[in-house]
Order: C-alpha cells, then sequence, then structure tokens
C-alpha cells in the first residue's frame, strides 16, 4: 500500500487576497519539493498591514497561532511560517505535535552550515531592530558582521513584482557592503524577497539564503525523519483556550472591515 500523500500548511502573515498569497506560493517553484507533499498556503483572518514595531509583532503573533493552532486536527502533517520573525511559532509548537518551522531560526543556523559568518539583507532600515532582537535571541550575533538594508519599503502583497530593475541592483550593492565587512554567507531577511533570490545567487560570490525555499525543504526533511519539536522545550498547555483565540481574530477581522 502507497504512503499517504503529506501535507503542510504554510502561514502567510497578512490577510491577504488570492493574489497577494499566489505571490507567496511562487516560493515553492524556486525549489525542487517530492511527489508525495502538497503545500496549502493560508492568510492569517487578521493581523497587521505592517510589520516594523512591537505593536506590529503582537498582532502578528497572536495572527498567526489562530490561522494555524488547528493544523493538526485538520489532517495536516507540518506547518510552516512565512515570516523571518518566526511569529507564531513558540505557541504553535505548544500546541501541536506536528513540526512547525519558523524560516527565521531555520535559514540563520543554516547559514553557520555554509560559512562562519553571515549578513542579513533587510528591506530598509525599520526592519533591523527585530533583525536584531532575533540574533540576540538565537545567539548569533558574533557570527554576523553586518545588517545591512536596500532602502525599499515592503510591499507584502505585491512583494518586489515590477521593481526588478530599480530594486535588484540596490539589493547586489547592499549585499557587496555586507561582503566587504566580512560576510561569507548571504540570508536574506524576509520572505518578501523571494523574487530576487536567483539574480543575487547567480551575481555574488557567497551563498544566498532564500528562507522560504529552505523551510519547505527542512519540512521534508523532518516528516522524512519522523522527528518535530521537543514538548519538554514547548509544553502543551494547561488549560488551552482555542475558542478564545478565534473570537479575538473573528472580532478583530469585522473591526478591519468597518
Amino acid at each position: 500500500m502507497a504512503d499517504k500523500k503529506k501535507r503542510a500548511l504554510v502561514i502567510v502573515p497578512f490577510a491577504l487576497d488570492a493574489a497577494g498569497v499566489a505571490n507567496r506560493k511562487a516560493q515553492t517553484k524556486a525549489v525542487k519539493l517530492g511527489p508525495d507533499i502538497d503545500f496549502d498556503f493560508r492568510p492569517v483572518t487578521a493581523g497587521p498591514t505592517s510589520f516594523m514595531s512591537h505593536h506590529d509583532v503582537a498582532l502578528m503573533e497572536m495572527g498567526i497561532f489562530e490561522a494555524a493552532m488547528d493544523a493538526e486536527k485538520d489532517g495536516y502533517d507540518a506547518v510552516v511560517i512565512d515570516t523571518m520573525s518566526d511569529s507564531g511559532m513558540g505557541p504553535l509548537r505548544s500546541m501541536l505535535k506536528i513540526p512547525v518551522i519558523g524560516p527565521g531560526r531555520a535559514s540563520m543556523f543554516f547559514a553557520l552550515m555554509l560559512g562562519s559568518k553571515f549578513s542579513v539583507l533587510a528591506q530598509w532600515e525599520p526592519s533591523i531592530p527585530r533583525i536584531k532582537r532575533a540574533l540576540q535571541e538565537y545567539g548569533l550575533a558574533a557570527h554576523v558582521p553586518s545588517i545591512e538594508h536596500f532602502d525599499t519599503p515592503p510591499d507584502f502583497a505585491s512583494l518586489l513584482d515590477g521593481k526588478e530593475e530599480k530594486v535588484f541592483p540596490k539589493m547586489k550593492a547592499a549585499c557587496e557592503r555586507a561582503i566587504d565587512k566580512g560576510a561569507e554567507v548571504i540570508c536574506m531577511g524576509s520572505t518578501t524577497m523571494h523574487q530576487a533570490a536567483a539574480y543575487l545567487a547567480d551575481n555574488l560570490p557567497v551563498p544566498v539564503i532564500n528562507p522560504g525555499p529552505l523551510s519547505y525543504k527542512l519540512v521534508e526533511l523532518m516528516l522524512g525523519l519522523n522527528l518535530s519539536h521537543s514538548k519538554k522545550t514547548y509544553p502543551a498547555p494547561l488549560a488551552p483556550k482555542p475558542e478564545m483565540v478565534r473570537a479575538m481574530m473573528k472580532a478583530a477581522a469585522a473591526t478591519e472591515k468597518k
């Protein structure tokens, strides 16, 4: 009897329409995935419209948590969070036994498999504090000679579509500054940059990590090895309140429509 096809749920961290979600799903084209797994993309019910402050972090954490907290019951075998912030990863790991992958932690640690120092490419200056917090939390700041940005406000729906000629050279120049400061690997600091990954890889002398596709391959790896996160690190809640969370997000979505 053939093995059942696996299903992974990818949570888009903004309440995007079908076109916006399709731009995110296009990341799957950048990686060769096996025929025995499907990736479904789902936007959050409600959340921030930007992601540059602690206010936004709080809203995104809750939105992502609500969007995937029933993934195991819904028959999914894994969850991927489509943001380098790894928002919602801890709460979801506490609720779920299936693997929950955050591309931020995954791509930064993977960078150290390819070199001893890596730099993070941010979109613009307001993104830098979030990246610094992640590096401190993961204990990786000493391995990062710089965080560079290309001074372009993010477009969370269209991403870099239509901006290639203007933006790609700026991204390359930012990466070259990082290399001059000692970077041996470039880690793209947002899944919103995925459209530039091939260009940067072809035009830079160091490896470039595209976090979204990496996280999809890690899902395959973890499922293939029958591994998931430790419940010693992420214990289950003593009194889970999924109905409260759903009500909060439903009310939030209604407020946004007013």
